[in-house]
Parts: structure tokens; C-alpha cells; sequence
């Protein structure tokens, strides 16, 4: 405490925050680091050996190992879900104060290692990410940060995730904005910027400077190549749709599963049988991208059936097609099954095979002049990433920073835009965002709906209304108006239930009369409230309903009808007001 009140003495705050993101952007590159490690270990040590020209019965074994092992780890040792690690961040962004929980910080990267290296079709991104967001929560909360500061911490561990991950600070600081939904202002974007440009200096120190994977532009872009990016970027957008949905229904499969063995079984099960089928899928997926984009294609079919017809561009392309379709169900299966993992890298993976095989299939049938395969695996890569997470920009500038590919940003700009204008036709929300969207849990760059998001009902219920109970008589109800400066009653029964509401207005003109008080009871002179507020009910919805009754105050029940309070419209807005300057205002 001596150094906390040291540091509030001499270090001016907006200062501090600048050291807290340097800090930040250390740890976050170190976990990085340390996360690729551990997949790299053992995924060598397990494939090394494994067969080029024959089925690999392996591939049956270690995906079960990998996710069984991650499930008992997560299930005995954390205790915690810590799946779907981005939907976590922008669940405690909007909900939890920008609150993670410390196991947060460690617990991802150990079960993602082990899910990934021993073959889980997911990504490592989406772990690192939350790790990296939990790092500067806790280190927010370690130095006693305000809640603005926090929201502000959480997106600095993320660009950083991603920076150091990906050797990509712009990728980082773009991510934050565009996926996280932190709005970009002046005191925000100097942090961010500080912790990425860390993270990806010190991943360079200890990896090299080169691109994470090796590109090199074997003909330069032409315009008449534009309706093809533009073609392609409308394909990037139906798959990234189909896989976006498809996700989520097999989810909804397992979800019916109870039994935490029977979802191990069956997604052990299938994961496995794919990934022995179609060895590709085995881990992240970066060996086919780097194999595309090298134009190195004949090792892809290695240790599969389709290993003898891997010069025959039929039989190549349903390769390539049964990856893409199936693809979805791998990851699905690993993470639904007890893996952890993000699909980030599915996604970069999935974009990469299909704009290599659409311009392969251009090129076969002759349409138009020739096009670079290498150059669509790259714009592809950029639209399915722009496509599943709605963020064209980070798709357009990661995948320069990650290739070097930086001649490329036009036609990457436009399959990222087109790709993203075909989904949100069908999907206003990404992968991440949709479970909170449909509970009205999700913050977005909507500034009155950020504001309603951060609002919690909680704050603003009112209980100092005094209850009354529908066999009580007129005269009883006076007394208690004697006592209390509302005009409005609950009616309660015995057992909490809210029944209805007494008016004044409406019983003003016999409550002046003593002879009347015996002869009504409550039940007689009370009345149905226009709506009643359900507890759980996000905060848009309710000033829908406001809007909708035309009413100033409405009860709030919990999900039994029991009576909790009033909320009134004015102590919501003042609310709002204390939100907006908190968290919106520039400083």
C-alpha cells in the first residue's frame, strides 16, 4: 500500500497508465511466446516420425489424448470455463467492470497447448487474447485502476496478445477497436499503441524480424483482376456465413449432451476421424497456409488417402473442398469436447485454401487471364477473417503484417470489404459477439447502446416502496400513505408475488372518507401495472418497454413474479448520464 501511495503522489495518473501498457505489453509478449513454444514442442515430437505416403493411425489417437487431457485439466484444476476466450473479454467488458478472473492469465495457456499441439483443429489467438486481456485486468486491479482505466487495460493486453503473437502491432491496435468495440480516442489509442509496438519488438528479439510466414509477390496486381477479388470477397463472405452458422448449431448439439463424458466421447470421436481423413486439420492449420503461399502444394495430401492423386486437379480440388466444408466441425468438435481454442486461425486457414483453390479453379477453366493462386490464398486469408469476426481493417492489415505483403492492400482491401458487406446482409453480429448480442449483453461503438450495455438494472431499482397485501383495508392503505412519501404501491401476496400496484391517483377521491375505509380491501381497488421489469432483462430492452407503455415507473420482478423494486425512467437516465461521462468523455 506504501508504494500505491506513493506512486498516486508522485506519478500523475495518465502517466502511469502509460507504464501499467509498457508493462502489459512485456508480459503479454512473454505469454505469447511461451504458448508457441509449447505447441511447437509437441507437435514435433509427437508428428516427426509420422508417414508421408500412407494413413497415419495416430491421427485416431492423439486429437482424444490432447482433449481429454485439456477437459480434466479445466474441469479438476481450474474449475472455470475459459472457453470462447474473446466472447469472455467483451462478456467482462460489458458485464463484469472489466473484471477477469487472475486464473485467466495462466490457466489458456496451458490448456490450449495441449489441445493444439496434440492436434485440436482450433487456434491459439483467441487463448493468448484472453490471457493477454486478463493480464492487464489483474495488473488494472493490482494498482487500484478505476473501472475506465480497466476497459481500457483489457484492450491493451489485447492488442498485445495479438502483436506479439503475430509479429502485427497495427493488427493489434485495429483488433482491439474493431472487435473488442473500444472506442479510439486520445487517451486511449497512446496505451495501445505502447503495448503492441512492445509486444512485437520483443517477439522480434526472440523470433527473428522475419513475417510469419514467407511471401513473395510473383506478379504484381492488375486492375482487370478486380472482379475475381471481387468474387472472391462475396465466396470469403457465404463461407465465413456457413461456417459462422454452422459453429454454432453443432454447439447447439452438444450443448443437449449432459453428460461432460458423453461430450468428450463424442467430440473425441470426430475429431479424430477427421483429422485421420484429412491430416490437414491436425493443430492450427499454419503448415498448409505456409505450403499454399509457397506454391509448395504437393506435401498438403501427405499421410492421407488422397496422397496417389495429388497431381490430378480433380481429385486435389474435392481435397481441398472437403477441408473447407468440414473444417467447422473439427472445431467445433475440439472445443465442445473439452479442448480450448479459438478460431482465429481456422479462419486464416480456411481463407487461405479457398482463394487458393477459387483461383485455381479460375485458372483450369481458363476465365480471364491467369491468376496468381499464392496472391487469392493471401486475399483469401483477409476475407474469411473479415468475414467470421466482422472486422475487414484487421483482416486487411494483419495479413500484410504476418506476409509482407504490403503491394497487395488494394485487392486486400476489397475482397476484406466485400467479404464483410455479403455476411452482415445475413449476420449482423460475428462469431464472437452474437451469443451476447442475443442476450443484450454486448458493447458496441453505438454509443447510447454501449451506455445502456454498461448500465446493470441493480443500480437503479428503487426498494423504498412500501407493500401492501390484497387483503388489507382501505383504511390500512391510508395508514401506510401516512408513512411514506410514494405514490405507488406494490401488492404483494404471502409469499412475495407480485399481484398488482395501488395508484393514490386512483384512490384519491375515497381516501378522505373514514366510513369507506372498512368496506374496500386492496384486491378491490388495485390495479395491473402496465409491464413488469423482469430482473434479468438488459437495460435496451427495458427502455423499449418505457418507451413502449409510455410509463415513468415500473415494478421489477425476479423469474418467479416476486416483487424486487421499482426502476423509474428519470433514475435510469441519470444513470446514463454518469455512464456517459465516465467511461465516453475525453480527458
Amino acid at each position: 500500500m506504501n508504494l500505491l501511495a506513493w506512486r498516486e503522489k508522485h506519478i500523475k495518473e495518465k502517466h502511469f497508465i502509460l507504464f501499467i501498457s509498457l508493462l502489459v505489453g512485456l508480459f503479454t509478449a512473454a505469454a505469447a511466446l511461451i504458448l508457441k513454444w509449447i505447441i511447437h514442442s509437441v507437435q514435433n515430437l509427437l508428428t516427426d516420425d509420422l508417414h508421408i505416403n500412407e494413413a497415419n493411425y495416430l491421427y485416431l489417437i492423439y486429437p482424444i489424448i490432447g482433449i481429454l487431457l485439456s477437459g480434466l485439466f479445466v474441469k479438476y484444476i481450474v474449475k472455470d470455463d475459459i472457453s470462447h476466450g474473446v466472447t469472455k473479454i467483451l462478456y467482462a467488458i460489458s458485464q463484469r467492470k472489466s473484471r477477469i478472473k487472475p486464473h485467466n492469465t495462466w490457466s489458456s495457456i496451458i490448456a490450449s497447448s495441449i489441445t493444439i499441439g496434440f492436434g485440436g483443429s482450433v487456434g491459439a489467438e483467441a487463448p493468448i487474447v484472453l490471457t493477454g486481456s486478463a493480464i492487464g485486468s489483474n495488473l488494472g486491479r493490482f494498482f487500484k485502476m478505476e473501472q475506465k482505466t480497466l476497459m481500457l487495460l483489457v484492450g491493451c493486453g489485447a492488442a498485445g496478445a495479438i502483436a506479439g503473437i503475430f509479429k502485427a502491432p497495427i493488427a493489434g491496435l485495429i483488433f482491439t477497436i474493431e472487435v473488442l468495440m473500444l472506442d479510439l480516442t486520445m487517451t486511449s489509442v497512446l496505451p495501445l499503441l505502447i503495448t503492441s509496438v512492445t509486444a512485437a519488438t520483443v517477439s522480434y528479439i526472440f523470433t527473428g524480424t522475419s513475417a510469419m510466414f514467407e511471401f513473395t509477390q510473383k506478379e504484381v496486381f492488375t486492375i482487370s483482376r478486380i472482379p475475381f477479388v471481387l468474387m472472391l470477397g462475396v465466396l470469403c463472405g457465404l463461407i465465413s456465413l456457413y461456417f459462422t452458422r454452422g459453429t454454432r448449431w453443432i454447439e447447439g448439439i452438444f450443448r443437449k449432451i449432459k453428460n461432460y463424458w458423453g461430450k468428450f466421447v463424442f467430440g473425441g470421436i470426430t475429431l479424430s476421424l477427421l483429422i485421420f481423413i484429412l491430416p490437414p486439420l491436425y493443430g492450427e492449420g499454419y503448415e498448409t497456409i505456409s505450403m499454399l503461399l509457397s506454391g509448395n502444394v504437393e506435401q498438403l495430401t501427405a499421410g492421407s488417402f488422397f496422397y496417389p492423386i495429388r497431381g490430378e486437379f480433380w481429385g486435389f480440388l474435392l481435397f481441398l473442398g472437403l477441408i473447407v466444408l468440414l473444417k467447422q466441425f473439427a472445431t467445433a468438435a475440439t472445443n465442445a469436447g473439452g479442448g480450448c481454442g479459438g478460431i482465429f486461425a481456422p479462419a486464416l486457414y480456411l481463407g487461405c485454401i479457398l482463394g487458393f483453390g477459387f483461383a485455381g479453379v479460375m485458372n483450369h477453366f481458363s476465365f480471364g487471364s491467369h491468376l496468381p493462386q499464392e496472391n487469392f490464398a493471401l486475399m483469401g486469408m483477409a476475407g474469411m477473417m473479415a468475414g467470421v469476426m466482422h472486422a475487414p481493417l484487421t483482416g486487411v492489415f494483419l495479413i500484410a503484417e504476418l506476409t509482407g505483403g504490403y503491394d497487395l492492400f488494394l485487392p486486400l482491401m476489397i475482397v476484406s470489404i466485400s467479404a464483410y458487406i455479403t455476411i452482415i446482409a445475413f449476420e449482423p453480429h460475428s462469431i464472437y459477439a452474437m451469443r451476447l448480442a442475443q442476450k443484450g449483453e454486448l458493447l458496441t461503438h453505438h454509443k447510447d447502446k454501449a451506455v445502456l450495455t454498461l448500465l446493470h438494472l441493480e443500480s437503479v431499482i428503487e426498494k423504498d416502496f412500501e407493500v401492501v397485501y390484497p387483503e388489507m383495508t382501505l383504511g390500512d392503505v391510508v395508514k401506510t400513505i401516512a408513512t411514506c412519501g410514494r405514490n405507488a404501491f406494490p401488492v404483494v401476496d404471502q409469499n412475495g408475488v407480485l399481484k398488482g400496484i395501488v395508484l393514490l391517483d386512483n384512490i384519491r377521491n375515497i381516501m378522505f372518507r373514514p366510513e369507506l375505509y372498512n368496506r374496500f380491501i386492496v384486491r378491490k381497488f388495485m390495479v395491473s401495472p402496465p409491464a413488469k421489469i423482469n430482473i434479468n432483462m438488459p437495460m435496451e430492452k427495458i427502455m423499449g418497454i418505457f418507451d413502449d407503455t409510455k410509463a415513468w415507473n415500473l415494478p421489477v420482478v425476479d423469474n418467479d413474479g416476486k416483487y424486487c423494486g421499482f426502476v423509474s425512467k428519470s433514475r435510469i437516465f441519470n444513470a446514463y448520464r454518469e455512464v456517459l461521462l465516465d467511461h465516453f468523455s475525453e480527458e
